[in-house]
Formats: structure tokens, sequence, C-alpha cells
């Protein structure tokens, strides 16, 4: 029965995200396929793997224990943080912090958690920034 409402509401997300990505407004500079497109392709994945889930639930789904959902809650929490601090400081920053701690609760160490995510927020920082030239949150610093 949880798989069934776990696939409703799954479709009933993928129906209101493709109703915002057709609300869309498109500019004068827009390409061939326009500023919808890759949020109605992820609209269609989900509903399509929504409707799967509903019609074959698993006969005997294994839910996780308290601790784990406490952990899912945590990262959940760790991504809203990150959304509302990137402007503030920065997507270097921001982003250093969450993967480390997304890495860290992954299972590596202390030190191998952060030099992940500094690794991944600067990599991706000279990717995006530097070599493709779009616009990132800056923080304080300046990057």
């Amino acid at each position: 029965m949880s798989d069934r409402i776990f696939g409703a509401v799954g479709l009933l997300l993928a129906i209101g995200f493709a109703v915002a990505a057709w609300n869309i407004e498109e500019s004068f500079l827009s390409d061939a396929v326009g500023p919808s497109g890759f949020p109605l392709i992820v609209a269609v994945v989900l509903g399509l793997s929504s409707i799967v889930i509903a019609i074959k639930p698993d006969a005997a789904p294994h839910w996780p224990g308290l601790g784990r959902l406490a952990e899912l809650l945590a990262a959940v929490v760790m991504m809203v943080l990150y959304a509302e601090l990137l402007p503030v400081v920065g997507f270097v920053i921001a982003t250093a912090v969450a993967a480390a701690y997304l890495s860290w609760r992954l299972g590596s160490g202390i030190v191998g958690a952060v030099l992940t995510g500094v690794g991944s927020s600067v990599g991706i920082y000279v990717i995006f920034h530097l070599i493709f030239g779009l616009s990132l949150a800056r923080g304080p610093l300046g990057f």
C-alpha cells in the first residue's frame, strides 16, 4: 500500500512539475528546445517511474529504522540550508560545507570528507565559472 501512495504522490509531483515547466516564459534569446525542455524530460521520467511504482508495488517493502530516517532528514535539512546559505556565503563555501557533510554521512572519515568537499567545490567552480563562464553565487570573499 505504501508503494502505491508513493507512486501517486510522485505522479502528482510530476504533473505539477510539467505544469510549472510549461509556464516558463521564453526569452527572445532562446534555443530550439526552449527553457522548458529539460524540466519536461524530468517530469516525464518522474511520471513514468511513479506509474511503474504504483502499478507494480513491492510485496513487502523494507522501511528503514528510526536512526536511518533521522539521517535522511538531516541530509534534507543540509540541502535546505545549502540553498538558503548559497547567496549569503557564496557557491564555493556553501558547496564545500554541504559536500563535506554529505560525504561524511556516506562513510568517509572527517579528513576525507573535508578534502572531498573542498575538492568538489573548487573543481566545480573552476569548470563552470572559470572555464564555461557561468555565473555562480559570490560570497563575502568574492568567489
